[in-house]
């Protein structure tokens, strides 16, 4: 039985197909559209299927939406049946999750039907909070309140954070209706900055809540929906649990796989993320080296892209870590001068550079032990990526030859795109970011 797992509607369309328990493909709509945030599936990717399966429940949520003044939601297409939307993100998480006992499952986003924060065990659901009680929206309606764009912008609103002090009272604004928005007037005294600190260190204590709740129902947590992706409040949540699994994309494009996990109610290998369009060309790490040596950074875009929202060695901008090069690479990238970017280590080193939890997917923050300021943040953290031995990403050998040269384990790593812009996908994509940008790509 070949299933097709659709999530699109709203943003970050996405499909998954899975056969005989084992799946075969996975990606973001937008990779082949060229529109960010990509609402539907293009027609051709939901092709030669036995079974599609949608990510949630359409009726039930056309009945909120337009019981709270809201315009229905519409799909691209009938499907042959369908799970629930916090069902999808759960089964995502708890039916690729490397621990089988034990387990509670978490999820919090900003809103599917009707829940926004809903805890699981054994696959049915034990708690829930309902909207418009949302951390989700919340979130969303703080990044635009800030100047930036919500349901793509609130890791930027992360990062902003370590700029600001904690200041605002968010308390009164969380039990309203925040689908609205925040008004400008709202906090006029304050600065983005200190308005984005107030709202991490509020969604940190409302999060690490919900967490002390589940932690009655399991040692080991599966955490998922588009809030798992604050890695700040991750790494906060770790130390109440024994284990700690995150799917690589916890958000709705996620949910295209958790919808037929749902359906089927099977465990699935799960080995990495990159599930995505296959760029067929043979790398040679020594010449990305030379590349970073003599000009600063280079682009991979080789093997299968990346099924999630960050890059990890098949679809990147790398950097040479020696050289605080931030300003270089946001500016190839089109992005604000603040922003941090991630570290990507050989796991043999991981220790000796970086203090506190991590793991291959760049899920935590860790406090830095090293000096190398283009992947370190002001507040001395960095969003870590542990590339693993047996990785089957192209960043491996490239960081194995960069070691062997510059006796440095680490290079910094960014997603292969402009800001506002999806990654590149295929090889002709990849041509005309470098033509366009300048950047040597391989």
């Amino acid at each position: 039985m070949k299933y097709l797992g659709i999530s699109e509607g709203f943003h970050d369309a996405a499909v998954a197909v899975v056969n005989n328990n084992q799946i075969l493909f996975a990606t973001h709509a937008e990779r082949y559209t060229g529109v960010k945030n990509e609402r539907y599936v293009p027609d051709f990717l939901k092709a030669r299927h036995d079974l599609s399966i949608f990510y949630e429940d359409t009726d039930l949520k056309n009945m909120r939406r337009l019981k709270n003044g809201q315009k229905a939601t519409i799909n691209g297409e009938e499907y042959d049946t369908f799970v629930g939307h916090h069902e999808s993100h759960m089964a995502a998480g708890y039916y690729t999750a490397p621990f089988k006992d034990d387990v509670v499952c978490v999820v919090i986003d900003a809103i599917g039907e009707y829940d926004t924060a809903s805890i699981w065990k054994d696959g049915e659901k034990v708690w829930s909070r309902t909207y418009p009680d949302s951390l989700g929206l919340f979130y969303s309606a703080i990044t635009k309140r800030i100047g930036l764009k919500p349901n793509e912008d609130e890791y930027i609103t992360m990062g902003m954070a370590a700029y600001g002090t904690p200041c605002v009272d968010m308390g009164d604004i969380m039990h309203t209706n925040l689908h609205k928005g925040i008004p400008l007037k709202k906090w006029f005294w304050s600065t983005p900055e200190d308005i984005a600190a107030s709202a991490q260190l509020f969604i940190e204590s409302e999060i690490l809540d919900i967490m002390r709740k589940a932690r009655k129902y399991g040692s080991k947590l599966v955490y998922g929906g588009g809030v798992a992706l604050n890695c700040v409040a991750n790494s906060k949540i770790r130390p109440l649990f024994d284990d700690m699994w995150i799917f690589p994309s916890p958000g709705d494009a996620g949910s295209s796989l958790g919808a037929i996990l749902a359906h089927t109610k099977q465990k699935i290998k799960y080995d990495d993320c990159f599930l995505g369009f296959d760029i067929e060309r043979e790398l040679n790490p020594i010449k990305v080296v030379e590349e970073l040596i003599n000009n600063k950074v280079a682009g991979v875009a080789n093997g299968k892209a990346e099924f999630g929202p960050r890059a990890l060695g098949n679809r990147s901008l790398l950097g040479d870590v020696r050289y605080d090069i931030k300003d270089t690479v946001n500016a190839i990238k089109r992005r604000q001068k603040f922003r941090p970017f991630a570290p990507a280590i050989l796991e043999e080193f991981v220790d000796e550079y970086f203090e506190g939890y991590t793991n291959e997917y760049m899920q935590f923050v860790a406090k830095a032990k090293h000096d190398y300021a283009s992947v370190t943040h002001c507040d001395g953290t960095a969003r870590v990526q542990v590339v693993k031995a047996n990785s089957k990403s192209a960043l491996r050998p490239i960081l194995e030859q960069y070691y062997e040269v510059t006796k440095v384990p680490m290079l910094l790593n960014t997603s292969l795109n402009i800001k506002g812009q999806p990654m590149v996908n295929n090889w002709e994509q990849a041509l005309k970011f470098e033509k366009k940008y300048g950047v040597k790509v391989f």
